[in-house]
């Protein structure tokens, strides 16, 4: 006659990565553009506005990875990312994952949202940082040019922008920005807009 095998109580399994409750508010991150910086770029002359100006154009999240047209994000080496939190984010760690540096990356299409002329667009990347990283930031504006690329060095919540100026409307764009060291940080939105507004007193 064949034992009856004993039951035993089974260990509850832990959530690998629990819910997170944080609510970040990204419209307290410090952008790396002053206001005395905007109004510089933007004497008559400096560039070409395009015909919606101060438009947010289209914002990608790790809830959103496509717009419209080619208009899409990539995001390399995230150690999680995390779409069930109140603020949804993506995680970086270069020292978790050194064979290839973290990055988000994200592609443009304008004529794709209807623009028809050259404009002048800005794709902001808003991150925290834990700490101190360094980045490389740039891109690809096609028969236009780049502003604002090069090292940066960041720490805590901070938007980290990229100016993609006289661009074609049929030109596929992108820009990205990548860690080269320093310590973890997390990627909450890329957005991409029409230049603000500017009034000289």
């Amino acid at each position: 006659m064949a034992k009856a095998s004993s039951k035993k109580a089974r260990t509850p399994v832990r959530e690998l990565e629990p819910f997170d409750k944080r609510k970040i508010d990204l419209t307290k991150f410090k952008p790396d553009i002053s206001s005395k910086d905007w109004t510089e770029m933007f004497k008559p002359g400096n560039l070409r506005l395009g015909p919606f100006f101060f438009q947010p154009i289209e914002t990608l999240s790790c809830t959103k990875t496509v717009g419209l047209g080619r208009t899409n994000l990539t995001i390399i080496m995230p150690t999680i990312v995390q779409t069930d939190a109140v603020t949804p984010h993506a995680n970086f760690n270069r020292q978790t994952t050194p064979v290839r540096n973290p990055v988000i990356q994200m592609h443009f299409e304008p004529s794709a949202y209807g623009v028809t002329t050259v404009g002048t667009y800005f794709m902001a990347f808003t991150i925290d940082v834990s700490g101190q990283s360094t980045f490389k930031l740039d891109g690809f504006a096609g028969s236009g040019t780049l502003s604002g690329a090069g090292a940066k060095t960041v720490s805590g919540q901070q938007i980290v922008t990229l100016i993609l100026k006289n661009v074609p409307p049929s030109q596929q764009v992108f820009g990205f920005l990548e860690q080269t060291g320093g310590a973890q940080w997390s990627w909450f939105t890329t957005r991409v807009s029409f230049p603000p507004l500017v009034i000289g007193i």
